[in-house]
């Protein structure tokens, strides 16, 4: 298929790129156009190949002979050249964001263009008076002397689009400083307040007369920012929607290629099951302590706003952040004062973080090695691991989790943030833990990817684990929990449970706990 705005006047047309990994085509003769001043999304599941598309016009990938890439009406040579690029006005924003968090946001801002300007002196003073205007404009009150390791997720997502959107204006005057901004996965680590925030920043640059991508997996999102969409699936182009004019339903329906239905969990009754893991007297030492118990197989959910508390739960229970109290587990107590990591998983405790490749896996080495990395003894022989063994299970599990692609040889970092993943979440399930504790499991996770992993979530609680997961997705949270506590002030104050579980619910709950505390 063939996006029809190729025939318009389109500052940046990609025509019939392919790309291929070994034997194997990750685009499939890919065509899209966006035009002047827009928001176009790309939009498909895990493994679509949206990164490899926006890879190839970073220069990061060479396409297949026959590709085609032209920018302001220009045909480009490719392989793209990576500074070419920046220098005709595309600029990149990813996941990570690129920011270094032990420099300033003003040295950060500058970073990129030391080595073109006069590197032998920089009056800081006078970048911060220009960075604090340049913040006004797009009405930020961001400290340009205050590190980035500092700021709130969000804040560093703005300081991150900004010098992005200075490299735009930066560019070459022929193209009027317009640009186009290229935004890949910058919302999965923030909240849905902090989001509407964000997107408020995107319609301010669009108003500057720049182009913006957007890749996402939040059909919502898209459909609140973007002008018109892509969606891939499997390396090809489906259709180009224009958002405005497409149900939810139907975009997900595009995506997907059939139907698919929500997970709808059968939700636990209070006493179903025995208490299996009880929480005593929790504090960090600067909040007042609390106790909450859990049913064996029970899930249950613990939000709030950002701040309220809430997200330290899982790493206090795993001995990976200080605090206080005790944690017992199937009759097994410990003094969460001392405990460590290497207890906790003694005690059959299991914690799946929510930086996958920065705490939870390992990105250059094989699936096989993280996927069997908890059950290493069993792989093992007199002569060491038994890497036939390892290569088996990992294969096994893969296959169990639908990994994608089916490849355990492949490095972790290679595969789609989803597929990534049900890696992660397969390596921890093996093990079949007493208590799995979760820090937003699905963040950046397309719409089937996910309902594959809570159908898994909610496998593992049939068959006994208990589930505690830590979450701002109230989409999340009503789809898989038996049971939800709302924190404010480092303290759960709302339960939620049965009937009472939806989103609605849990939004009111969150600011309501605030609100009523506020006024006190």
């Amino acid at each position: 298929m063939t996006d029809t705005a190729i025939t318009d006047n389109a500052v940046l047309v990609m025509n019939d790129i392919k790309m291929k990994f070994g034997s194997n085509y990750a685009l499939k003769g890919v065509s899209v156009a966006v035009r002047r001043g827009e928001v176009f999304g790309l939009l498909g599941q895990n493994g679509s190949g949206k990164s490899t598309l926006i890879k190839v016009l970073a220069g990061f990938h060479q396409p297949e002979e026959g590709s085609e890439v032209v920018l302001w009406g220009e045909k480009m040579a490719l392989p793209l050249d990576p500074m070419l690029i920046k220098k005709r006005g595309v600029a990149f924003v990813h996941q990570h964001l690129g920011l270094v968090p032990s420099l300033t946001v003003a040295e950060n801002m500058r970073v990129t263009s030391l080595g073109q300007k006069n590197p032998w002196f920089v009056s800081w003073r006078k970048e911060a008076e220009r960075l604090s205007a340049l913040f006004a404009e797009f009405n930020l009150d961001i400290d340009p002397l205050a590190t980035v390791a500092s700021l709130p997720p969000v804040e560093r997502a703005f300081v991150a689009i900004i010098r992005a959107f200075e490299d735009l204006r930066a560019s070459d005057a022929g193209y009027g400083g317009e640009g186009i901004l290229v935004l890949d996965e910058p919302t999965p680590f923030l909240p849905g307040e902090d989001v509407k925030r964000l997107f408020d920043l995107v319609r301010s640059i669009v108003k500057t007369g720049a182009s913006v991508i957007i890749v996402t997996h939040d059909i919502d999102e898209v459909r609140d920012i973007t002008d018109r969409v892509a969606v891939l699936r499997d390396g090809q182009l489906v259709e180009v929607l224009d958002t405005k004019a497409s149900s939810r339903q139907a975009i997900l329906d595009t995506i997907v290629g059939s139907r698919i239905d929500a997970f709808a969990k059968q939700r636990m009754a209070a006493g179903a099951a025995p208490v299996a893991i009880r929480v005593d007297n929790l504090t960090d030492g600067k909040t007042p302590p609390f106790s909450l118990s859990m049913q064996e197989g029970e899930i249950l959910g613990v939000t709030g706003l950002i701040g309220s508390g809430f997200a330290t739960v899982p790493y206090t229970l795993y001995g990976a952040r200080r605090g206080a109290g005790t944690l017992t587990v199937a009759d097994r107590k410990i003094d969460l004062a001392t405990i460590t990591p290497l207890m906790a998983q003694r005690m059959g405790v299991a914690l799946l973080p929510g930086d996958r490749l920065g705490a939870a896996g390992i990105g250059s080495l094989a699936v096989t090695d993280n996927i069997t990395l908890p059950i290493l003894d069993e792989l093992s022989h007199l002569a060491g691991l038994d890497r036939g063994a390892m290569v088996k299970e990992a294969g096994r599990l893969s296959t169990m989790h639908d990994v994608r692609p089916h490849n355990p040889a492949l490095a972790l970092g290679s595969l789609s943030g989803g597929n990534q993943q049900k890696v992660l979440l397969a390596k921890w399930l093996r093990i079949q833990p007493k208590l799995l504790l979760l820090d937003e499991p699905t963040q950046g996770v397309d719409f089937g990817a996910r309902q594959q992993i809570f159908k898994a979530l909610d496998g593992a609680a049939r068959a006994g684990t208990s589930i505690l997961c830590a979450s701002t997705d109230n989409e999340q949270l009503e789809q898989i929990c038996d049971r939800i506590l709302v924190f404010s002030r480092g303290v759960p104050v709302v339960e939620l449970k049965g009937h009472e579980i939806s989103r609605k619910a849990i939004t009111e709950a969150c600011f309501y706990s605030t609100d009523a505390e506020a006024a006190e």
